[in-house]
């Protein structure tokens, strides 16, 4: 067990998955509008406010992490973090075909996961350069 504590692999692993993950937030999306205007129906302006809405969640999470993270901790966060970006993911799966209208399941599933990828986009980077410095790979 203390090889693993010393070894920090995992955490590197773990912050690489994270970059892939946020790099599905801000993309997948957007590969999906065709979709979202054939099948649900949904106009073209409802759709591009699906961006607007991501980012601007992203940069209030951002904006609003620096008062939290610290209070609760980075471990649960990035795990919260995941969690949110996870169900934002599936919800996008699932929500438009639970919902009446298509759209608030979309947008439903587009707030969660932006939260997730918010938190992601300020826990990752940090986390990534302390366990580098520690192995001496960072000066």
């Amino acid at each position: 067990m203390k090889k693993i504590k010393e070894n920090y692999n995992y955490t590197i692993y773990a912050a690489y998955l994270g970059y892939i993950t946020q790099a599905i937030i801000v993309n997948f999306a957007p590969l999906l509008f065709i979709t979202f205007h054939k099948n649900y129906h949904i106009s073209l302006d409802k759709i591009a406010l699906l961006v607007t809405l991501n980012f601007g969640i992203q940069l209030t999470v951002d904006f609003c992490s620096v008062m939290w993270i610290d209070k609760i901790g980075y471990r649960i966060s990035v795990v919260a973090a995941h969690i949110f970006a996870a169900a934002g993911l599936i919800g996008l799966a699932a929500l438009p075909n639970i919902f009446p209208d298509a759209y608030i399941g979309i947008l439903i599933a587009v707030v969660f996961y932006a939260i997730g990828g918010g938190l992601i986009e300020v826990l990752v980077s940090p986390l990534l350069r302390h366990v580098l410095r520690r192995k001496k790979k960072l000066p």
